[in-house]
């Protein structure tokens, strides 16, 4: 990727959520998670040379190979995908910001369980499946308040920072609102306890996202496009 490319990717995703962001609040702030699993890591550092600060991987293997080839630079690491279990301590090892993507209770014991052998501890978010879709992971939005609770309860090496959903995976527009609205609705009853992100909306369906009241984006495509 040309840097010229990388800046005018950036700036147009920047006026993207500048616009959105305003319709919201002047006070209400987004933060923009590039996704650079289909990207190199000369691209991931095109795009800091631009002004892009945090990237986001969805494999384990992959946060390892670019954490370790971008060392020299100052980037924020999330970790976007599916963790398994066995992949645990590797990930505990990376010591990303954020691991967006715990997606059951039973996660969060055996990643707490981890971290506390490691004396460790790693900021998460609570993955919701909001659309309610059998492809995709994460708690039932009815259960999502009672396990927050209980991994705060029960696992004091994880730092839970919010919630993270995908929108509905639908044409209908209304549909896709409707699923990010359940995950803010979700996210404000948190926010007593400690949430700070409310990370939802990606290249398709960000403006949407942060319209719903996202306050944390995370795009690939549109960042990383030649």
């Amino acid at each position: 990727m040309k840097k010229e490319t990388a800046v005018k990717n950036l700036d147009t995703i920047i006026t993207k959520v500048e616009g959105a962001r305003l319709k919201v609040s002047e006070h209400h702030i987004v933060k923009i998670i590039g996704i650079s699993k289909y990207s190199q890591s000369q691209d991931v550092a095109t795009l800091y040379d631009a002004g892009q600060r945090a990237f986001g991987e969805n494999k384990v293997q992959d946060l390892k190979v670019k954490s370790e080839e971008l060392n020299e630079l100052p980037l924020e690491w999330h970790f976007v995908g599916r963790l398994q279990k066995n992949k645990i301590n590797n990930l505990i090892d990376l010591n990303p910001t954020l691991v967006q993507s715990i997606d059951s209770l039973e996660l969060a014991q055996e990643f707490n369980k981890k971290l506390q052998i490691k004396n460790k501890k790693i900021s998460c978010l609570l993955q919701i499946n909001s659309a309610q879709e059998d492809s995709k992971t994460g708690v039932l939005p009815e259960e999502a308040v009672n396990i927050y609770k209980k991994i705060l309860d029960t696992c004091p090496n994880i730092r839970l920072k919010g919630v993270m959903s995908i929108g509905a995976h639908v044409e209908d527009r209304e549909i896709i609102k409707e699923s990010f609205r359940t995950t803010k609705k979700i996210y404000d009853e948190l926010v007593p306890l400690g949430a700070k992100y409310c990370s939802m909306g990606m290249s398709s369906d960000f403006e949407l996202a942060i319209a719903c009241g996202s306050n944390m984006i995370r795009v690939g495509s549109t960042l990383f496009k030649d």
